[in-house]
């Protein structure tokens, strides 16, 4: 079957790495998020990769921590806006004792503090946009940090695609990472598929997305809620 590949050239990706090593210490994480950056640049894609721990972003659940006792917080200023203009997010992170990184949290919390925010048709700010996960280590818990991720991706207003997790685990227990020699990351065909799988997925549902205008602005605006417009539900129904 032959089918033509969509322009998505007009298309923007943030990957964010939640690695616990500062640059320009290797980040395994990285060697697995590369994979899916150059297939999507190969595809037209502007892509920009972020490593978070390399930015003095504070630790709560506010736009600007600087407003609550943080004398330096670079997310208002240097990585929200990256997040903002992008048409798809993907995190990247570690596993530490079976589950996501510090730094991991500590971005989903801070996107979690936008998440009362609304576009430019009232609906809430990610609407519009969708997600997917990278998950590197050498003991068990992808799935299991695949799953907090997305479950708090879509919560927050991401749209989630087909099959939007991908990840590398050696063998349980102390062993090589992705990147060491003979770790048989990069070459393992499960990981390959599934990281390409993931990476057109997301590029097929933004390119819907944006065609579409975003989700439809029926049903889910807010402030119209708050003035009493309840979109057919009715608080009180009779018994029937």
């Amino acid at each position: 079957m032959t089918t033509s590949t969509p322009d998505f050239s007009d298309l923007r990706a943030v990957y964010v790495n939640c690695t616990l090593k500062k640059s320009p210490e290797i980040s395994h994480t990285q060697g697995l998020m590369d994979r899916s950056i150059d297939l999507m640049r190969q595809l037209g894609v502007t892509v920009e990769a972020v490593r978070l721990i390399d930015h003095p972003v504070a630790t709560g659940v506010y736009p600007d921590m600087r407003e609550h006792g943080w004398d330096k917080d670079a997310w208002p200023d240097d990585i929200w806006p990256r997040i903002l203009e992008a048409d798809v997010l993907v995190i990247g992170g570690p596993i530490w004792l079976g589950d996501n990184s510090s730094v991991t949290r500590q971005f989903i919390e801070r996107l979690y503090a936008m998440s009362g925010m609304f576009n430019d048709r009232g609906q809430y700010i990610f609407y519009g946009k969708t997600a997917g996960v990278l998950i590197t280590g050498n003991e068990d818990g992808v799935k299991h940090s695949a799953m907090s991720l997305l479950y708090g991706l879509q919560h927050i207003g991401y749209v989630i695609p087909p099959a939007a997790d991908a990840g590398w685990i050696g063998e349980v227990g102390p062993g090589p990472s992705y990147l060491d020699e003979g770790s048989g990351g990069p070459e393992n065909d499960f990981t390959n598929r599934n990281t390409t799988f993931m990476t057109w997925n997301l590029l097929h549902m933004a390119r819907m997305l944006k065609d579409a205008g975003g989700i439809p602005a029926q049903g889910n605006l807010r402030k119209e809620w708050d003035k009493g417009e309840h979109f057919g539900f009715d608080s009180n129904p009779e018994y029937r």
